[in-house]
């Protein structure tokens, strides 16, 4: 079995787990989540724990399935939030309840659509929050907002996340 496998999930006094055919469904205060397990992986609860094993030699699902059914629990519970941050001058972003505006130095503003599920909050005009319940869904709006303008390498303009460290090159020399 895998290592990651081998470590059972813990389930909070209010996160309920349920699985009917080979779907798990999860559900918390912030919401509910569910995906389709694969066939050979087995999931067993005992008390407030869930183990992870496979029924064949194949182990590297039992640890993908046991990292999701963990990152389920967790967004069902806390949530997963990501930090993005705009570095330019002039660049700027304001959140409606559906879209996303983004001025980024192109000639006209970047209107991003909210994915459902998910909320993005504006603190100021140069940063940018993404939370939701879902972890994939989430890092995937944050890569799309990043993808508008990614930071170059130059001077570090772009819209960046809060942890990344831009790397700077050296300009040309005459």
């Amino acid at each position: 079995m895998s290592k990651v496998a081998s470590k059972p999930v813990e389930l909070s006094s209010e996160v309920k787990y349920s699985l009917v055919d080979n779907t798990v469904h999860i559900e918390g205060p912030k919401g509910k989540l569910e995906f389709v397990k694969p066939s050979e992986v087995t999931i067993e609860q005992s008390e407030n724990l869930l183990k992870v094993s496979t029924n064949s030699d194949s182990t590297a699902m039992s640890g993908t399935t046991r990292a999701l059914i963990y990152n389920m629990v967790t967004g069902v519970s806390k949530g997963w939030e990501k930090k993005l941050l705009l570095v330019g001058v002039g660049y700027r972003a304001k959140a409606d309840k559906l879209k996303l505006e983004l001025v980024v130095g192109y000639s006209h503003p970047v209107n991003f659509e909210i994915p459902e599920g998910l909320t993005i909050e504006t603190p100021s005009q140069t940063e940018i929050i993404i939370s939701g319940v879902d972890k994939q869904k989430v890092g995937q709006a944050a890569a799309d907002i990043r993808s508008v303008r990614p930071p170059e390498p130059y001077k570090g303009k772009g819209i960046k996340y809060a942890d990344e460290q831009i790397v700077k090159k050296e300009a040309k020399k005459k």
